[in-house]
């Protein structure tokens, strides 16, 4: 007996499968979202395939007038993993003049956390402090990236112009989200255990494209 199953794919030429996955996406999200916030929502879902970004993302008030203006200025990108480091979209950076950074597989990051106890994603937090002009953090993974981000801030020592936190996880990562969302900084979390480095790098391209594909 033939067993063979027969199966229909789409005919899709390879330059529109990114348009027609977003037409899908849009056809199935649970309910509208705003369009000026839809670039970064209908991205995560389409990295992720998980539609439930369009409801645990949240997004702080203006804070995609703040990202565009803060990408224009020549931003620094600082990431929590080189995972997230290596998914952000080169054309678009250089485009925008911006210019991406992972401290985390630094000697002197590894060294400042073995002295301080804490982990190599806080000691990268001390570390970006330094950087002068305006600065992302980007967090993927680490959930203690934002908890030190969220004490620098309240402590006056530091203020990115932008926190996009995703960890995913289930240690730490719920209640580092809600902190970071107590802050007066502008911010982009999904709130809830789920997020990674793919998606942190996604958000960010997100954003660099309502710029550079206009």
């Amino acid at each position: 007996m033939d067993k063979t199953t027969h199966i229909e794919l789409e005919n899709v030429l390879p330059a529109d499968i990114e348009a027609r996955s977003f037409e899908i996406i849009r056809s199935e999200l649970p309910h509208p979202v705003p369009e000026e916030l839809a670039p970064v929502i209908i991205m995560a879902i389409h990295t992720s395939a998980d539609l439930e970004y369009a409801d645990s993302l949240c997004f702080s008030d203006g804070v995609m007038d703040v990202a565009r203006k803060t990408l224009r200025d020549r931003a620094t990108i600082v990431t929590d993993t080189n995972m997230a480091l290596a998914g952000i979209n080169n054309s678009a950076l250089e485009k925008l003049r911006c210019r991406k950074i992972c401290f985390m597989a630094d000697p002197d990051v590894a060294a400042a956390a073995k002295e301080n106890g804490f982990t190599r994603a806080a000691a990268s937090v001390d570390k970006a402090a330094s950087i002068d002009g305006p600065l992302i953090y980007a967090v993927g993974n680490a959930p203690t990236a934002l908890v030190r981000l969220y004490e620098k801030i309240n402590n006056g020592e530091m203020r990115p112009d932008l926190v996009i936190g995703v960890p995913v996880g289930f240690v730490n990562v719920v209640q580092a989200k809600e902190l970071i969302m107590t802050t007066d900084v502008p911010y982009i979390v999904a709130r809830g255990r789920k997020g990674g480095s793919n998606v942190a790098a996604a958000i960010v391209n997100a954003l660099m494209y309502t710029i550079t594909r206009k």
